[in-house]
């Protein structure tokens, strides 16, 4: 194996994670997963009361990660070559995955109105494109989004928490995240408290995800890490479980204003964390992997990579998100060229 991975088993033992968040047939049982899963967060919160020390002990616990194994991995999967019919439905696919992403302080209504409608049909002049998955915007902007997006499948994503860098009152964050979610967002990207994190304050960390996946009342819950700030792939990981114990519906990479912001090896740590954090627990956690992804070949080795670490299940978008703002335009190129043997030019696409 190219990472080292501590079984989660020696990890959890104080109380064991099955034991606190439940199995799939736990949920089942419960005839709902999504409360299931809410519960099981908050009663690793309680489990976790009057032991001083114990989160961050557990933590210390989460096996290094080797980073040369890591590299070399990922440097095998980026020579996979796929044929012509299945870099097809990769590159469909890989529309269909994305959350289009307007985050700047110039944004208005009409631009996010222009973002929604590209997100629901990118291509006007060919039905057979798919919608992508959501668009991702500022609080302000949901209730625009929302009615421009009204009778389709495309989803409306909000940042919030303080981003990009969450460094805001617990208070503001909450009311933040509650207000987005009462304009309609479906989904909230939220932002950890990396000074905490990296102060060894895990306790802060981890109630505050609680708190906040409290507040987004059943919207979809994706954490952002900010792994360009974390420094090493062993915090990388050691974030990641720490997101998913508290109950993260999905583990993402960055805000896409840090450099770097996503990388194939920092994904694929991540991924093996989800990995490892599954086979442990049970429950199936997404990931998305934000910034800086470009290209069609870098999409199709970001699937790649998934595909080879947590296999066909997590081949949708429900599980994995391609956070992109300049991707999508690459991507109606690369296809428009498969079917017809020529490039368009890009002027071609709108612009986002």
């Amino acid at each position: 194996m190219p990472v080292n991975l501590a079984p989660l088993s020696a990890v959890y033992d104080a109380p064991r994670m099955d034991q606190v968040i439940g199995s799939p047939g736990d949920a089942t049982r419960e005839g709902d997963g999504k409360a299931a899963a809410r519960a099981g967060s908050a009663a690793l919160v309680r489990a976790w009361i009057g032991r001083p020390g114990a989160l961050g002990a557990m933590l210390d616990r989460v096996g290094g990660v080797d980073a040369v194994g890591v590299n070399e991995r990922v440097e095998r999967l980026q020579k996979r070559s796929i044929k012509r019919e299945s870099k097809l439905w990769a590159l469909d696919l890989a529309i269909r995955m994305m959350d289009l992403t307007t985050l700047e302080g110039k944004d208005t209504d009409g631009k996010v109105r222009a973002l929604s409608v590209k997100a629901r049909q990118p291509d006007p002049s060919d039905p057979s494109i798919p919608s992508v998955a959501a668009i991702c915007i500022y609080p302000t902007h949901v209730a625009v989004a929302k009615e421009t997006l009204r009778g389709s499948t495309v989803k409306v994503a909000s940042v919030a928490t303080g981003f990009p860098s969450g460094n805001t009152f617990l208070e503001l964050k909450l009311n933040e995240t509650a207000l987005a979610v009462a304009a309609g967002a479906d989904e909230i990207d939220m932002v950890i408290d990396r000074g905490a994190f990296l102060e060894g304050d895990y306790a802060t960390v981890f109630d505050e995800i609680v708190a906040v996946k409290d507040a987004a009342r059943g919207a979809k819950l994706k954490v952002i890490l900010e792994t360009g700030e974390l420094e090493t792939f062993d915090n990388v990981r050691r974030a990641s479980i720490l997101a998913m114990a508290a109950g993260a519906d999905s583990i993402k990479t960055s805000t896409g204003k840090v450099t770097p912001a996503a990388t194939l090896p920092v994904t694929l740590v991540m991924l093996e964390a989800i990995r490892d954090f599954h086979r442990r627990t049970g429950r199936v956690v997404g990931m998305k992997p934000a910034g800086g992804i470009r290209t069609s070949k870098e999409a199709i080795q970001y699937l790649v990579v998934l595909y080879e670490t947590l296999g066909p299940r997590w081949m949708t978008p429900d599980l994995f998100r391609f956070g992109a703002s300049s991707l999508l335009n690459d991507v109606l190129m690369q296809i428009r060229k498969e079917r017809t043997g020529r490039y368009q030019n890009p002027d071609y696409f709108s612009l986002d």
